[in-house]
């Protein structure tokens, strides 16, 4: 049986990751003419927009094979606003190469894939690429790999750095080395190929994907350096993509962990918490067609392998097959990015605002953290995003995909609120019958980033412990807007007192009464306008650095540290998002492109007194009782608890 590497390529933009796909499937036989980013013709890069402007949005499987192994390589987008898109490719993967510009050197984004990879266990390997090109410093990106990223790093055609690194991991060997013993270089390769395969050292290897250098060598360390997948054994695996086949229609790429799949079987999903059991929901779907990444007919998947599933109705991105205990690694959305702004798409043509709406969910089905809210009262779509870039791309997918053209209004922040003082929330839900849910609730200010803390301090003699769980898990609707309209963070919620009625108590009414007591209390208690943070790493050009510093300020934002990197300041900062939307176009202007800058969301921080900000509630106010009654009911018997 052929072995199996499941790959990723990441990198920061422009490093060129492209490039390197398009010579690894050269090399291996997958593709007889290499594609070209600049001419648009880049074999993962499908899709029209990414061709028009160079850059991938979408990851991208492909499979080529070498020295007896199927290769599935994806290749992800390196621009910071698609990181999203990075991240749930790693949930497919057991190994990956990070790609170093050797003229640029470890840039921003580097640091954020790295710790990404890092945190999900993905072994790496690194390529230092574009040494064909004028300023590139092999010395010194190396240097920089070691020192930023991690001392582990060990260039892999150095056979001296290599047994010194393996020596350091292991005495036995280091003791051998030490006597004058006799280590065959193929012993040490064996070893710094275990080493590599469970992430104690990364080999680095270097060339020029453009002028075809090192590729082969990049191909042969997958295979000797990169684990093979694991089999957990029973069914277990995890969706990570969905895509629309005209002809079979909507499909989900799936990462097989373990059991086997195949045409007709059906399986069990495993999707989102459920508010009324307060258990994560299962549901059986049946397979109709299984395809592999080349969009061949494949009839059946096995322990390790990536294929598309089609059939699976409404099946999601993060929804999990089988034992989500087998997963050898977490699967949470929303680690590299959140979306930070909101804007209004507006149709150019109002009639075709249904048809909009249709699309803007299409989209969200391929891309979960892009939300899409439509404020009926308005007749307003709105899209949360995680940056301008994105919006571009929306804009070309709307067009080029579903013939529509749209406008976006000027973005705004996605601010958070907390409760300003502590307060209690109270309802009687006892009419209109039959009905019967009584909820006193204690709201406190949290600890800024702690989010909802919960406790009950009611015995389940007064109210059933499954009525106190279906509270628990309507919270999330009921904090979903506060008074001001924002997402409410950062509160300690104890419920201390309450009722039900032997008789009277309908199954359903703690998940009405909930939002009720708790708006309450948020009208009582005040609220408090918070905003997102970033975190900012500049690498700058030694003369750049007081003009930045100055910008900072400026932008009400803080220096945290800095220190020198070579021939560069590295400057960290935190800046709220407000203020630094535009900053990276006004750095490339300052610096003469020569600085470049990273952020990622630092939490939120009390907005000051002369910031005000409100946002249109989406639903009925819980407060307006008759009104959310009835639409609550009304949600209630269509099966779902959503009012927007």
């Amino acid at each position: 049986m052929e072995a199996v590497r499941n790959i990723g390529i990441f990198a920061h933009v422009d490093a060129g990751k492209t490039t390197l796909s398009e010579g690894l499937l050269a090399h291996a036989g997958a593709i007889r003419v290499r594609g070209s980013v600049d001419a648009g013709t880049a074999h993962t890069d499908t899709l029209g927009v990414e061709r028009r402007r160079g850059i991938s949005v979408k990851s991208k499987c492909v499979e080529l094979h070498h020295r007896g192994c199927a290769i599935r390589l994806i290749d992800t987008p390196g621009h910071a606003d698609f990181s999203a898109e990075v991240e749930r490719s790693v949930w497919a993967l057991d190994g990956a190469v990070l790609v170093v510009c050797a003229v640029e050197g470890v840039q921003p984004q580097t640091e954020v894939l790295f710790d990404c990879l890092r945190q999900q266990k993905i072994p790496v390997l690194f390529f230092l690429n574009k040494l064909d090109r004028a300023g590139a410093d092999l010395e010194g990106a190396l240097a920089q790999i070691r020192r930023l990223l991690s001392p582990s790093a060990v260039p892999a055609n150095d056979p001296d750095a290599v047994t010194e690194a393996l020596c350091d991991l292991d005495d036995e060997l280091a003791e051998a080395y030490l006597s004058g013993e006799d280590l065959s270089p193929a012993l040490i390769r064996e070893k710094f190929a275990d080493r590599a395969k469970s992430g104690d050292v990364f080999p680095v290897l270097r060339g020029s994907a453009l002028r075809d250098e090192g590729v082969a060598e990049i191909l042969d360390a997958i295979v000797d350096f990169l684990p093979e997948p694991a089999d957990v054994g029973a069914i277990s695996g995890v969706v990570f993509a969905t895509e629309s086949n005209r002809s079979l229609g909507r499909g989900v790429w799936i990462r097989l962990y373990g059991g086997t799949l195949e045409n007709r079987q059906s399986i069990s999903i495993r999707d989102h918490f459920d508010p009324f059991t307060g258990e994560m929901t299962r549901k059986n779907v049946k397979i109709t067609q299984i395809m592999d990444p080349s969009g061949a007919p494949v009839g059946r998947l096995g322990p390790g392998d990536i294929g598309v599933l089609y059939g699976l109705g409404d099946v999601e991105i993060g929804h999990i097959l089988g034992d989500p205990s087998l997963l050898p690694r977490r699967v949470l959305p929303g680690s590299l990015r959140a979306p930070l702004i909101t804007v209004q798409v507006i149709p150019e043509k109002p009639e075709q605002m249904t048809a909009l709406r249709a699309a803007c969910n299409a989209l969200q089905d391929e891309d979960p953290l892009l939300k899409t809210t439509y404020i009926r009262a308005l007749n307003e779509l709105h899209l949360q995003v995680m940056g301008t870039i994105q919006l571009e791309i929306l804009e070309d997918a709307l067009r080029d995909r579903f013939d529509l053209s749209v406008t976006f209004g000027p973005p705004a922040i996605l601010y958070r609120e907390t409760i300003a003082e502590a307060a209690e929330g109270y309802v009687a839900y006892l009419a209109p019958k039959p009905c019967w849910a009584i909820l006193r609730f204690r709201i406190e200010p949290g600890e800024r980033g702690s989010g909802v803390q919960f406790t009950s301090q009611v015995p389940v003699r007064t109210i059933q412990a499954h009525y106190q769980n279906q509270v628990a898990q309507a919270l999330p609707l009921a904090l979903n807007q506060g008074r001001m309209g924002w997402p409410v963070t950062d509160v300690k919620i104890t419920l201390l007192d309450g009722g039900e009625h032997k008789f009277h108590t309908h199954p359903l009414d703690f998940i009405v009464a909930t939002p009720m007591a708790i708006q309450d209390g948020l009208a009582r208690g005040g609220s408090k306008l918070l905003e997102p943070i970033l975190a900012v790493r500049f690498l700058l050009p030694g003369d750049c650095v007081g003009r930045v510093m100055t910008d900072i300020n400026a932008m009400r934002g803080e220096t945290v540290d800095s220190f020198a990197d070579g021939d560069r300041m590295v400057l960290n900062a935190r800046i709220p998002v407000a203020t630094s939307l535009d900053y990276a176009a006004t750095l490339a202007a300052q610096t003469g492109g020569r600085g470049a800058m990273s952020v990622r969301l630092d939490g939120y921080r009390e907005c000051p007194p002369d910031i005000t900000a409100t946002t249109p509630r989406r639903s009925v106010d819980p407060l307006d009782t008759s009104k959310y009654i009835l639409a609550a009911r009304s949600a209630l018997e269509g099966g779902i608890f959503n009012l927007e």
